[in-house]
């Protein structure tokens, strides 16, 4: 054990026990999304695991299996994107049409592996042949390409699930934006870290050890995916679909377009519905609120209502049921003279789930934190 072993092994072990963790579970309640990430904490042990053997003496990789495709690379990009899918899509489900993402990996793995079976000669005349570098190369820039464009896709869903859940949710720590956000940005930091110490490694020939420092910079990534992943919440009603072509966005905008007369027609009438539901049921201080709920106590088109909210009340569905709890607030606040109440109870009893989504809306709609508000109000 030293400051170069231990830190790895930890990282290793912590991967591949996650990993199972999350195959477990995921089974167990049927949930893919946990089925990918534990992939993709494997396929973090795997980045770990010639560093972490290679510290602690174990070179069986180097002799028994020399040659035998050990590269993950190519699989990294494919399984971050379609964990995305999934956590923003509860329906979403691996099919024959997404074969297609994994072509290259399988391609790179069927090569190597043919090299690998006709036993050490066969694999030194591999690595010995002129094909062999160039496909290397080949190799080093499809990886950097499925990184970018996989990651990159991966920001456009964050930023549009962003946008899609102020319209559909009251309650938007359904999944958390933070670890959507910070998710992308450790994967970033670590693969742009490696490929710094990459070339570095080109240009002033590093050792083992030296080598070493992006192995840890993986550890960090690693611990933080494991621990942070494993708590988030998953919630069953998200079913944001991603529009992925142009025709696709013709149709809504046509269908968009076809129905604007009828909006403007109901929406006067549904804004005033809208207004007497939330004024003798209170349906906003259910926590769990969305958009399509509240449209079927209203018996309209969710779009329709969504259409309503933006034009007639000028905010989104989440400002929206947060102003109406906010007021809530205010109001039983006011009533309670006694002081009998935290604030933290009456903000749940005015339907809000946690104090934070609470002080974030408070700030937001009324542009002061609750205490200051309160205390102007005094």
């Amino acid at each position: 054990m030293s400051i170069y072993t231990t830190p790895l092994q930890i990282g290793y072990f912590f991967s591949i026990l996650m990993w199972m963790l999350f195959l477990i579970r995921g089974y167990r309640e049927q949930r893919l999304s946990d089925r990918l990430l534990g992939w993709i904490m494997f396929l973090l042990a795997m980045e770990l695991q010639d560093y972490t053997f290679g510290f602690a003496g174990i070179n069986v990789l180097w002799n028994e299996l020399n040659g035998f495709p050990r590269g993950v690379q190519l699989l990294f990009g494919p399984i971050v994107y379609f964990y995305f899918r999934v956590q923003v899509n509860r329906k979403f489900r691996l099919g024959p049409k997404h074969l297609w993402h994994f072509l290259p990996y399988t391609v790179a793995f069927l090569y190597e592996f043919v090299g690998f079976v006709q036993g050490p000669e066969g694999v030194q005349r591999l690595q010995a042949s002129t094909h062999y570098l160039v496909l290397s190369y080949v190799n080093r820039v499809l990886m950097v390409i499925s990184y970018g464009y996989y990651l990159s896709r991966c920001i456009v869903i964050y930023k549009k699930y962003r946008i899609w859940s102020l319209q559909q949710f009251s309650n938007n720590d359904l999944i958390s934006f933070r670890w959507f956000r910070n998710f992308i940005y450790a994967m970033i930091f670590w693969l742009v870290f490696r490929e710094v110490m990459n070339v570095l490694d080109l240009l002033l020939d590093l050792d083992f050890y030296q080598d070493w420092w992006w192995n840890l910079a993986l550890v960090a990534v690693a611990l933080y995916v494991g621990l942070a992943g494993y708590e988030q919440q998953q919630p069953a009603k998200i079913r944001f679909e991603e529009v992925e072509n142009l025709s696709k966005v013709n149709q809504l905008t046509s269908e968009l377009t076809s129905s604007k007369s009828e909006i403007e027609q109901d929406k006067a009438e549904v804004a005033e519905r809208l207004n007497a539901l939330m004024k003798e049921d209170k349906l906003f201080i259910q926590a769990d609120l969305s958009l399509h709920e509240l449209a079927r106590h209203l018996q309209v088109n969710a779009s329709v209502l969504s259409a309503t909210i933006n034009q007639v009340f000028g905010q989104n569905f989440n400002d929206f049921i947060n102003t109406l709890r906010i007021e809530e607030f205010v109001r039983m606040y006011k009533e309670d003279t006694a002081n009998r109440f935290t604030l933290l109870s009456l903000a749940l009893d005015s339907g809000f789930n946690s104090k934070a989504t609470f002080n974030r809306a408070f700030k937001k709609i009324k542009g002061n934190s609750p205490r200051d508000f309160l205390q102007d109000l005094k």
